[in-house]
């Protein structure tokens, strides 16, 4: 999953999550790639869209709201300037990850699925990313890093934060 920027992202708008629906209103199936595709555009699930979503695919509210919030792909708030997913699978788990996690963890001052107070990060954790061989792994805005320890993990915040700028 390739993590956009913040500024990459465009701001609700009802008529164009009306277009989503339109596209996908004909597939079997049709809730998760809405979802999808309003997170691809709008950085987030909006409420907003959680009624709208509900009411076109005769869904009630619960249902939609329960998709969103049992998925851990979907947000219902905008994600930071900047995404940070760090592996925690066997691999990267064999090779320091729980320390990174937990280090990273720290060093934010936020939990898995938070966004640091200024906006900048939203720290997320992953179970593959499939670099096993260089593990522990880290995704920083949909680039890939291997073999990431605590030092490296800064150094990759504070490029990320500079990159915002």
């Amino acid at each position: 999953m390739v993590s956009k920027t913040r500024s990459s992202y465009v701001p609700w708008s009802q008529e164009r999550a009306v277009a989503i629906f339109e596209r996908h209103r004909t597939e079997r199936g049709a809730l998760m790639p809405i979802l999808h595709e309003l997170q691809d555009v709008f950085g987030h699930i909006d409420p907003r869209a959680v009624d709208l979503v509900a009411e076109e695919l005769n869904l009630s509210k619960a249902e939609v709201y329960g998709v969103v919030t049992f998925y851990k792909d979907f947000r219902s708030e905008p994600p930071g300037t900047s995404v940070i997913r760090v592996c925690r699978g066997e691999a990267c788990q064999s090779m320091g990850a729980e320390r990174l996690a937990r280090h990273a963890r720290e060093h934010l001052a936020v939990d898995f699925g938070g966004t640091t107070s200024d906006g900048a990060v939203t720290l997320e954790q992953v179970f593959c990313l499939g670099n096993c061989a260089l593990s522990p792994a880290v995704l920083v805005d949909g680039r890939l890093k291997g073999r990431v320890d605590e030092a490296g993990f800064d150094e990759l915040v504070a490029a990320s934060r500079t990159e915002a700028r």
